[in-house]
């Protein structure tokens, strides 16, 4: 049975409020998508950098329709609830976010991020009026769509060599106030970091798992009060590590061991559509 969108937003929604945080790892195709959903997870999210990996691009460097029309086609591999890293919305003026929410909903999401950052090489952020009047936005589009759309409010400090606690704490309290669903701030260093994150605020908190050094364990993240985990592009480079592993071996040694711990076509398949 089909499950509607409602029921999926519904469904996103409970989910951070459970007993334990949730991880929503992040697929790069219809694909990936299907295998995770196969796996047990209950909810997906897109990752801007993995589908830009997927069309020989960095980071940044996908426009709006591209991203759209892959957040579209990964809600309907699957019938669990699927949310999309839209960065910042594409566009500085926060009507642009805005109007990047609603047309985010018309593809099938659930929810959605957008972030504080620009883009932009000499003004790596935007100036806390402007970036909190962004969110503010973003969630009255949000609000107007007639369903539990989930508005996720990144601040990108730690990732835009700016890595002050206390601005990030002040970015993700007003965005919090500006009625923000959940609250995210990717890079956070350690887990007292996250621990004094999580106790500013009262919604959720997302943390993303994806850097060496400052991914933790779904349990340590859970005691300093994360409810909800992504995992950014990090499965993406994973899956293009073994690529790269399986390739180089034949290229470099002509043999072939990396079939042996290879995935068989049958059990692929078996996640896929007949």
């Amino acid at each position: 049975m089909t499950v509607s969108q409602r029921e999926k937003a519904d469904r996103f929604r409970a989910l951070h409020q459970g007993p334990a945080p949730f991880v929503i790892p992040n697929p790069w195709d219809a694909g990936s998508a299907r295998i995770l959903a196969g796996l047990g997870f209950q909810a997906l999210a897109t990752s801007s950098g993995a589908f830009a990996g997927t069309l020989g691009r960095r980071d940044g460097r996908v426009k709006r329709d591209e991203a759209l029309a892959h957040a579209r086609a990964v809600a309907a591999a699957v019938d669990i609830p699927v949310s999309a890293d839209l960065e910042n919305g594409f566009g500085h003026a926060p009507a642009a976010a805005a109007e990047t929410v609603r047309l985010a909903a018309e593809t099938g999401l659930v929810g959605c991020s957008i972030e504080d950052a620009t883009g932009e090489k000499d003004r790596p952020l935007y100036e806390f009026s402007q970036a909190v009047e962004r969110i503010a936005a973003s969630v009255e589009a949000a609000r107007a769509l007639g369903f539990a759309f989930t508005l996720t409010a990144r601040s990108e400090n730690f990732l835009r060599g700016n890595p002050d606690l206390d601005d990030t704490i002040k970015r993700l309290v007003a965005f919090e106030k500006a009625g923000a669903d959940v609250l995210m701030a990717p890079g956070l260093p350690d887990l007292a970091a996250v621990k004094t994150v999580c106790g500013a605020l009262s919604k959720p908190l997302n943390f993303m798992v994806g850097i060496k050094g400052r991914s933790f364990s779904v349990a340590e993240l859970g005691v300093a009060g994360v409810r909800r985990i992504s995992l950014a592009t990090s499965l993406y480079r994973a899956a293009m590590t073994g690529l790269a592993n399986a390739a180089r071996e034949v290229r470099e040694q002509g043999t072939f061991g990396y079939l042996d711990g290879a995935i068989s076509t049958p059990d692929l398949n078996a996640f896929m559509e007949a």
